[in-house]
């Protein structure tokens, strides 16, 4: 069994200082939980290539069954009043995905590491890209991701 983390103490830091409402409700946090769930689920509810169930998705990612736990982040978070006038690319998508201040838990990943990593995008994006910008980034801070396979003991 998987299990997605969500922190209120996090979704009200994310609505206070990036979405810039100055009292969120219940109804703006259970916003970001909808909309990061939705997207989630993006591949149970369409059709296509590269569809998988999430019980398949925990068991590929993570061999250890204790280790369950998504973490999950949501990107483009923007305030109303720059959500028109901001451009969307692949590289800003992705960087932001991992910022500690878009995660919707509490906690630095700068004091772990990540153990894999799935990035779920809807649109038209060119995968060629996403794997290109994943792959610098995973080159770029790679004392972050732990390495899996024989060669680790």
């Amino acid at each position: 069994m998987s299990h997605f983390a969500f922190d209120n103490e996090a979704l009200y830091r994310i609505c206070t200082e990036t979405l810039l409402i100055k009292t969120p409700n219940y109804s703006d946090l259970n916003g970001l939980v909808c909309n990061t769930m939705a997207g989630i689920t993006t591949s149970l509810r369409f059709p296509g290539q590269l569809n998988a169930d999430l019980r398949k998705l925990a068991v590929n990612m993570v061999p250890f069954p204790r280790l369950h736990f998504f973490v999950s982040s949501y990107s483009p978070l923007l305030s109303e009043a720059n959500k028109n006038f901001r451009a969307h690319r692949v590289h800003d998508l992705i960087t932001q995905l991992f910022d500690p201040k878009c995660m919707m838990t509490d906690c630095n990943p700068n004091f772990g590491r990540y153990l894999t990593v799935a990035c779920m995008l809807r649109g038209k994006v060119s995968m060629r890209e996403v794997d290109k910008h994943m792959a610098d980034l995973q080159q770029k801070h790679s004392s972050s991701f732990r390495r899996m396979g024989p060669q680790q003991r």
